[in-house]
């Protein structure tokens, strides 16, 4: 062990230098453990005759580097370490006489130090690059090679690597170019030097695993300074920030300093060609040119540099403070000043993770600069959009290359998946929160929408994109995971579907366990049907398909299941209302015609064949319900088929019956299939079904010897009888003959559902009444008077059709049953006073009223009756008819006093709107007074947990308005309202004050004051005779005290119906009288005022 050690930080280790001189090696760092035992270690590959100093772990025991001083120049190398490997990440050349030394920053891991003995100072400022390029493609930098390895082929953990390519010395920067069949690498070395590498298809990498292809350097005129930034503009076009200090390595061109000797910044557009042509399937790495063309000196620090995907030879460049310029390159046919602003995509702060995403379709892509800066800020310009980030993918199932969906984990280790509309439309917030984690509700949903990394520290470092779906997260320790989100994995499948193909979408749900009926519900399962033919050729693979035929259910899992998931629109919804559906509303149906579509395209696509059979019986099975019937039919053709013996080519097209029942018993409940059997009427049938079902002979052969015994009909009979298909048993007994009538008529009436089916099926016209009289028996015990009333009449009972209709309450029924049966008139008489009294009772009249004077000739009992149905108007007529002024004399006594008694009960309804719109407006001012008080106590019930929040708010909705309160409600009575308004008033009961329904209760009231059909006409009908009597002052008096009334009710409810809508207090806009005012002007409109006559107002 050397003189030249250091400990780490954390004080795992100690690191010290190996001079291995003797051994003609160059040296070796040597790691020992805290009790001195040699733990690792590794090589400087470098000459033999090299010297290492100065070794130092940085801050946070990372990174390790030391100067390495040799003939012809001196280097501080920085190593790496994971996955059990060491990394030569960054070697940065001086030369001999600098006498280079270093320091690490003490609180900053990434920060270096140097300094030189001519008064250089160097500050390097290091981040982290993911080595996972758009294409997934892994390109790892280790000394002078670079570990190749196509993720997208196979998920290669590190160290391990499909190709390596070796480079004349370490690398220190690099691009990669991929776009239709180029695939350019473009690297940076330590030596200055610039080297490019054109590689094949990575579909034909494979043929690269374990070699190591050697680069040489481009040839070039002029150095290129130190490039700190590099990006390829196009396949033959590069955009580098260069930097050069007054003694560049190998830099000729004194020109390229800054003013005074200070370093300067360019921006280097470099040419690259190549003499040789591209061999398909080889690397292409020697025979490459470069040249600048193009150099623009900048005066700030260059964070970042990102190509522009929309203009063709374009960047964007960013400097530091996150202002955002875009670079135009001659060589893409721009004209104007290189360098445009870009303020609307400028950030906030300097970010040194940058990336480009373009959205949209193909004729309206929009490009999207995203950044991350080093407190964890993802920016989207100056929006930012999660303030915990700690790295970020991109994610796209799209054909153009489009971005759909943003992959950032969060410094709490969450994994989120967010829609790029989400970010277009700005629904973060709602959506996601501040990415932060959710808790469980009291609910029972816990709202995530986001994945737990397990491991701490994990990195989002680039995904598989389309069908693939997953996202690569390397761990601290340096291993590669691969997360499948289901959010990414229902967008590829969609996105397949969309797209027609129909085989990969079922590959990934298998694949992934996704929900099947997915592939049905994504465009409506009436839209599948259309693409079920399609389907079944592409699958093609009946083990498949059956697994998907067993799979659908009734409702949709885009609506249930996957509802929280942000999915891609469909297209097919166009095809859906071209072929007739408008929706899927009856999802109950979904299954059976799903199936039936499947069915018929197996029967269309698919070769005839055991398996395919099969298959259709699984479709028969899983319908709903089952259609075991027709699923047994196809086995009891294929059982003939080998009862006859035949030896026909199609024979081999179909499993034996046997292997055919056993499949449909093992899909379906063994007694439903038995009993499907029997209903074919095929006794053989059920007895091989009843024996492969396992079930005991005793238990169905007496059974089945029984029916084989009977006649045909006699059988059907019995099965339907069994199977509940009483409409096929009465078909089946009526055809068994006429020896079988009265079973027929004891069927009929155990099952009355059958009455119009045997008065078709039996022709005979005794039979018929027969029938009819049944019928109307039955329709009288259940209380169908009125129908049973038609059927007597059918059938010619008349005495049972009279006192059906008396029962149902049609006098005009009985009466004129009581003519055709040819009653006598005392008989009518006595007949028509009875009606009268039932009438009566029942609450009707007026029909009892027509009676006593068109049957009785008892025209004061039909004028009292009149006037108890508040007819007035026809009771004038009546008495003015028979000239009885008595009578007259009566009903103008019982006119007036009928409308002193509304007048008083109008007037003492107007004071109780009064007094209830009162109570409502009190009820409203303590409610908005509370909830006030509530919004200012805002912030402090947000900082309660969730569940002691939900809690509070609980106990808030069942909070009043009032806290004290002795007054009880009461309930308006008016005699004009009718007698079921009166009734379902009582119901509701009084209104207690200071309960939490005491607003919304008061409304109701108020609605429910309103006057009924029924009194607008008795009042019109009074106001009528009032003045056909004379008194038009006590008329004008009734007219206004029901107007005023009317009035009050229709402005409290409007008052009532605007309060609600808003929060305003204003005493003076919420006042009855304002109402009653604005209601007033629109009483000539309003139908409601249709009772009025104009005469009296």
């Amino acid at each position: 062990m050397g003189a030249v050690l250091d400990w780490m930080p954390s004080g795992a280790k100690i690191a010290s230098v190996y001079d291995r001189r003797e051994e003609k090696k160059s040296p070796s760092i040597v790691f020992f453990e805290k009790n001195g035992l040699q733990r690792s270690s590794f090589g400087v590959n470098d000459n033999t005759d090299v010297k290492v100093d100065s070794l130092k772990w940085n801050c946070n025991s990372e990174l390790l580097a030391f100067v390495v001083r040799g003939e012809d120049h001196e280097s501080i190398k920085i190593w790496f370490f994971n996955n059990n490997h060491w990394y030569l990440k960054q070697e940065i050349r001086y030369l001999k006489q600098d006498g280079v030394k270093f320091i690490w920053d003490p609180t900053k891991p990434l920060q270096l130090i140097s300094w030189t003995v001519n008064g250089q100072i160097m500050i390097y400022n290091f981040m982290w690059i993911t080595a996972v390029m758009d294409n997934s493609t892994a390109f790892v930098i280790d000394d002078s090679k670079i570990l190749v390895t196509p993720l997208s082929v196979s998920l290669i953990p590190p160290p391990m690597y499909l190709f390596s390519l070796k480079f004349p010395s370490a690398v220190r920067n690099m691009a990669f170019f991929s776009h239709g069949s180029k695939h350019n690498l473009a690297t940076f070395l330590s030596d200055g030097r610039l080297c490019i590498v054109e590689l094949p298809e990575i579909d034909m990498w494979e043929e690269l695993e374990g070699t190591e292809v050697s680069v040489e350097a481009a040839s070039c005129d002029i150095g290129f300074g130190s490039f700190t930034h590099l990006a390829w503009l196009d396949s033959h076009v590069l955009l580098s920030v260069s930097h050069f200090t007054f003694n560049q390595v190998n830099c000729s061109l004194g020109n390229f300093s800054g003013k005074d000797g200070l370093p300067a910044y360019y921006l280097q557009e470099i040419q690259v060609m190549c003499s040789e042509d591209h061999k398909p399937g080889s690397v292409t790495s020697t025979g490459w040119q470069a040249k600048i063309s193009n150099q623009i000196s900048v005066e700030e620090q260059v964070i970042g540099i990102i190509p522009g995907p929309l203009n063709r030879c374009s960047a964007y460049i960013q400097f530091d403070g996150g202002k955002i310029v875009q670079y135009l390159s001659k060589l893409g046919g721009n004209r104007m000043v290189p360098l445009q602003k870009c303020d609307d995509m400028c950030f906030s702060s300097s970010c040194p993770w940058m990336t480009l995403a373009l959205s949209g379709g193909f004729m309206s892509q929009k490009a999207l600069l995203f950044g991350l800066d080093d407190n964890g800020r993802l920016q989207v310009g100056r929006r930012i959009l999660c303030d915990n980030c700690s790295s970020f993918s991109f994610y796209s199932n799209a054909t153009d290359q489009s971005i759909t969906h943003l992959i950032l984990s969060t410094k709490q280790d969450l994994l989120f998946i967010v829609d790029i509309a989400d970010i277009q439309n700005e629904q973060l917030a709602v959506k996601y929160g501040n990415f932060l984690p959710a808790f469980k509700t009291r609910t029972g949903d816990d709202g995530r929408n986001y994945i737990n990394i397990w491991e701490r520290g994990a990195r989002v470092i680039g995904v598989l994109h389309g069908d693939e779906s997953a996202v690569i997260i390397q761990t601290i320790r340096g291993n590669l995971e691969c997360v499948y989100p289901r959010k990414l994995i229902l967008a590829s499948i969609i996105n397949a579907l969309v797209q027609g193909r129909f085989r990969d979408a079922l590959y990934m749900i298998r694949r992934h366990r996704i929900d099947f009926n997915v592939i049905v519900d994504h465009c409506g399962w009436k839209a599948f049907i259309q693409s079920a033919p399609e389907f079944v050729k592409q699958v093609n693979n009946l083990s498949y398909i059956t697994e998907f035929v067993c799979a659908i259910t009734n409702g949709n899992v885009m609506e249930t299941l996957y509802k929280d998931y942000i999915l891609l629109p469909c297209q097919k919804e166009l095809n859906t209302v071209k072929s007739g559906y408008t929706d899927d509303s009856d999802s109950n149906s979904k299954i059976s015609a799903v199936l039936l579509a499947i069915r018929k395209a197996l029967e269309e696509q698919i070769v005839e064949s055991p398996s395919r059979e099969l298959c259709i019986l699984t479709t028969l099975a899983q319908s709903q319900p089952p259609a075991l019937e027709e699923a047994l039919t196809r086995i009891k053709f294929v059982r003939q088929m080998e009862l006859s013996g035949s030896d026909s080519p199609g024979r081999n097209n179909y499993p034996s019956a046997e292997e055919s029942l056993k499949h449909l018993l093992w899909l379906s409940d063994p007694e439903a299939v038995f009993e499907a059997a029997l209903g074919i009427y095929d006794l053989n049938l059920a007895a091989m079904v009843a024996l492969n079902s396992q079930k005991d002979p005793k238990e169905f052969l007496p059974f089945l010897q029984e029916l084989e015994r009977m006649p045909a009909a006699l059988m059907q009979y019995n099965i339907d009888l069994r199977l509940q298909r009483y409409e096929n048993a009465l078909q089946h007994l009526v055809s068994a003959g006429d020896g079988y009538y009265e079973d027929c008529m004891r069927l009929m009436r155990s099952y009355p559902q059958l009455f119009p089916l045997g008065l078709k099926l039996i022709s005979d016209p005794v039979k018929k009444a027969q029938i009819l009289d049944a019928w109307g028996d039955h329709l009288s015990s259940m209380k169908s008077f009125e129908d049973a009333a038609v059927a007597y009449l059918c059938c010619s009972s008349l005495e049972k059709a009279l006192k059906a209709y008396r029962s149902s309450g049609n006098w005009r029924g009985v009466l004129t049953v009581a003519g055709l049966i040819k009653s006598g008139k005392e008989e009518v008489i006595q007949l028509a006073y009875e009606l009268c009294e039932e009438l009566q009772a029942l609450g009707k009249p007026g029909d009892a009223a027509t009676i006593a004077l068109e049957y009785c000739g008892d025209v004061k009992a039909g004028i009292d009756l009149l006037v108890s149905a508040r007819d007035w108007e026809e009771a004038l007529r009546i008495a003015f008819l028979h000239l009885r002024d008595d009578l007259v004399s009566e009903v103008k006594i019982d006119c007036l006093e009928c409308a002193n008694l509304l007048i008083g009960e109008y007037e003492e309804g107007l004071e109780k709107v009064g007094k209830y719109v009162a109570r409502y407006l009190a009820v409203r001012q303590r409610r908005l007074l509370l909830a006030a008080k509530l919004r200012s106590d805002e912030q402090s019930v947000a900082e309660l947990d969730d569940e002691t929040a939900s809690e509070v708010s609980s106990s808030f909705s069942g909070m009043s308005a009032y806290t004290t309160g002795t007054r009880r409600g009461s309930a308006a009575s008016i005699s004009s309202t009718s007698t079921k308004g009166r009734g379902r008033q009582r119901n509701k009961g009084k209104i207690r004050a200071g309960s939490p329904g005491e607003e919304m209760a008061l409304v109701e009231h108020l609605n429910g004051m309103a006057l009924a059909t029924g009194a607008k006409h008795e009042i019109k009908s009074l106001l009528m005779s009032l003045l056909m009597l004379g008194e038009e002052d006590l008329a004008r008096k009734l007219q206004r005290a029901c107007e005023n009334f009317q009035l009050s009710q229709m402005a409290a409810v409007k008052l009532a119906e605007d309060a609600m809508l808003t929060d305003s207090r204003d005493d003076h806009v919420y006042s009855l009288e304002h109402y009653i005012r604005k209601v007033r002007k629109e009483v000539h409109n309003l139908e409601a005022f249709s009772w009025q006559s104009r005469v009296l107002v």
